[in-house]
């Protein structure tokens, strides 16, 4: 409840400092000047309405849409000595950070892989690959769990779409204002809204949102480190340096955009930026130095 709050909060702050901002800065009487009508204010409420609206229901959907996209099954009643280990392991680990038991799934694909999703904490799904389940040792398991359960136990769902409706929401404003501001200042048409308008706003609207999404993906990098030590806690350094070691070892498979953030996926050169998650060195040596600093 608390960090719904916080969404809500941060959505009026944001739409409050987008306005003041404009105003200091004498945009909106530019535009007055060159015969626009632009409503500041009522542009900052849709902007502000549309990014966040749309991040909150994607959070709300997230156990649905993880289910349907990866074709995720819940086990209800443990079929096999792994199920069971597996449905153990993961009610062991949500006593001892504190949140309601998880929804616990299987999700068919032979790469390594493992999310944690749901609109808060105590209403999570955690999902796992069969071929996490067939490749890794328990203990690199254990370690793969402790880190996606410390995601929900840190609500990294609800943090990393906080930071994605505050983008959104910035995208729709400045590619709106800089098509008001091609359309009339520079092209000085004053019949409603010309193509330039329209032409401005699709393209400013897919740069922006490129470059705010390296903005989602380093927040999301550093909620990583925080996860492998919520894992390394959980079942062990070494389990946890094993495990990423493992993952290091083959090319996971990419999950649906919605759910890469909290799957396992690194990219190298200039598309580290768009990576979601750190190279599994950089983790593997942040693990070890702790460990040191630990012993």
């Amino acid at each position: 409840m608390k960090r719904i709050m916080l969404f809500i909060m941060t959505n009026i702050a944001i739409m409050v400092v987008l306005s003041v901002t404009l105003r200091l800065l004498g945009v909106d009487s530019i535009l007055a000047e060159n015969g626009s009508d632009l409503n500041i204010q009522a542009l900052v409420i849709l902007s502000g309405v549309i990014g966040f609206g749309g991040s909150f229901i994607s959070l709300l959907i997230s156990k649905w849409m993880a289910k349907r996209m990866t074709g995720a099954v819940v086990i209800t009643n443990p079929s096999s000595n792994i199920e069971r280990w597996l449905i153990d392991t993961v009610e062991k680990q949500a006593k001892i950070v504190g949140i309601k038991m998880p929804e616990v799934a299987i999700f068919p694909s032979p790469a390594m892989n493992a999310f944690a999703t749901g609109a808060s904490k105590n209403n999570a799904l955690m999902a796992v690959s069969q071929g996490l389940l067939d490749n890794m040792a328990q203990g690199e398991i254990e370690a793969v769990v402790g880190h996606e359960m410390s995601h929900i136990a840190n609500g990294d769902m609800v943090t990393l779409a906080l930071i994605q409706g505050v983008v959104n929401t910035f995208v729709i404003f400045l590619s709106r204002i800089i098509g008001h501001i091609v359309d009339r200042v520079i092209l000085k048409n004053n019949q409603g809204h010309g193509i330039g308008y329209f032409v401005t706003v699709m393209v400013s609207q897919v740069v922006l949102s490129i470059l705010a999404s390296t903005i989602v993906m380093y927040f999301s990098r550093k909620r990583e480190f925080i996860a492998d030590t919520g894992g390394a806690d959980l079942a062990g350094h070494q389990n946890m340096i094993n495990a990423l070691k493992r993952l290091g070892q083959v090319e996971p498979e990419a999950l649906p955009e919605q759910m890469a953030a909290f799957g396992i996926n690194d990219k190298g050169g200039i598309m580290a930026l768009f990576s979601s998650h750190p190279p599994i060195e950089d983790r593997v040596m942040a693990l070890e130095k702790r460990a040191m600093t630990r012993s």
